[in-house]
């Protein structure tokens, strides 16, 4: 060994003897307990011929507790249950789990990779591949071919294109380069907050919420207009088109849903989580206007609906009214469902009785109800005055992803007032 060699391994010594009498000599091969924090790209395998992207953060507290959320353009969806364990084999596992909407990932991990698969509690065996990887931030592509056309605006959609359930719809797009975002608003509700690119002229949108894996994927025409497939989770594909429309709108949602008792007044009675009858000649509602949903706990719209009257509710904390949901779950065991409810309104804190109202098949909820001629979507909300006279009938939920939402709060307000007094 030459002096030059000595004194370079001399001056490394020193350095690294200075780090550790500064900072502590510390283990620095993997400063987290679990998963790495940062930005990851997970997919689901939905078919074999379509993938849906979507992206996730990790991060860590303060107090160390490990914290995911799940991205879709502007939101952040928590995932509320997280879990690690070891297998027989030595591997590393995590369970990630949406327990409000009955879901959840497991998979193992290994070197910056989580591979396993999302499970559907409430579907038969319906298990979808899904696998993620650390460090990448894309969603569809990394690359940024010029856009054949800029897609910002309202289009009036059309799927299930030349079928006995063809169903209109309004793409209401934001794009900016190669990202676009904004979401699908049909007469049941909303697709959520979409998110995705646009490379030369093909559209690739996305969303996974915990719920719904929804994929869109279309062409550009060289008259700009679109056309292509929609894919929900492994069990639904259809085609879809669509041309630019600013002026496009839907069906009333006022108007899809009718009462069809001759005084329009309403009753029931249903047990709530802990089995106790609630019926809306009880004392506690007697003489006071109402909010009747017809809602799922399974079902992310509803989701947005109770999110939205909590917090109406405890803005207005002095307004004279009451809330009732009627849940329709997908389970016919009442035990099973009634334990979903009441995880539910724990969860969510909320205030007011969730009643187990039946099966969430539509058919059979219109029948079970007997005053409303046709449901159609979860949720469907009732305003019922004080005499139990429903006023108005508004069907679905189209929530903040969507330009219908700050419209949808004002009527609502309006309305809730005016059967209040």
């Amino acid at each position: 060994m030459n002096s030059k060699t000595r004194i370079i391994i001399f001056i490394i010594s020193t350095l690294l003897l200075s780090i550790c009498t500064w900072q502590g000599c510390v283990e620095v091969s993997k400063p987290y307990d679990q998963i790495p924090p940062g930005i990851w790209r997970a997919e689901l395998q939905l078919t074999p011929d379509y993938v849906l992207p979507f992206n996730f953060e990790s991060s860590y507290s303060e107090s160390g507790k490990l914290e995911i959320h799940v991205i879709n353009a502007e939101e952040r969806i928590p995932i509320q249950e997280i879990s690690f364990g070891t297998t027989k084999m030595l591997k590393d596992t995590i369970v990630m789990g949406f327990p409000l909407l009955d879901t959840y990932i497991e998979a193992e991990y290994r070197e910056n990779v989580i591979e396993g698969t999302w499970h559907v509690n409430n579907r038969e065996d319906y298990e979808i591949p899904f696998v993620a990887f650390h460090g990448q931030s894309h969603r569809f592509s990394s690359n940024n071919e010029t856009p054949s056309a800029d897609l910002s605006g309202r289009w009036a959609a059309t799927f299930e294109l030349e079928t006995e359930d063809e169903y209109p719809a309004i793409g209401d797009f934001v794009q900016s380069g190669n990202k676009i975002t904004g979401t699908f608003m049909t007469e049941t509700g909303d697709y959520r907050y979409l998110e995705g690119t646009v490379q030369g002229d093909e559209v690739s949108l996305s969303c996974f919420d915990g719920s719904h894996a929804f994929l869109f994927k279309a062409d550009i025409s060289e008259s700009e207009n679109l056309s292509g497939v929609f894919i929900s989770g492994s069990h639904y594909e259809t085609n879809w088109v669509a041309s630019k429309n600013e002026d496009a709108q839907l069906t009333d949602v006022y108007g899809l849903s009718q009462i069809t008792t001759t005084d329009n007044k309403i009753d029931f009675s249903l047990p709530n989580s802990d089995g106790e009858l609630i019926s809306l000649t009880d004392e506690k509602y007697n003489g006071k206007a109402k909010l009747i949903t017809i809602m799922g706990t399974w079902c992310p719209n509803c989701l947005d609906e109770s999110k939205f009257i909590i917090d109406y509710l405890k803005k207005n904390p002095n307004l004279e009214i009451e809330v009732i949901a009627l849940a329709f779950e997908k389970y016919r065991d009442k035990d099973v469902a009634a334990s979903k409810i009441s995880n539910y309104k724990k969860r969510l804190d909320i205030p007011y009785e969730i009643l187990l109202a039946g099966y969430y098949d539509k058919a059979e909820a219109t029948e079970q109800l007997g005053f409303i001629d046709k449901i159609i979507s979860y949720p469907t909300l009732l305003f019922v005055n004080k005499n139990n006279e429903v006023l108005k009938v508004h069907t679905g939920f189209n929530g903040p992803a969507t330009s219908e939402y700050e419209p949808f709060m004002k009527s609502f307000d309006s309305l809730v007032k005016e059967i209040a007094n």
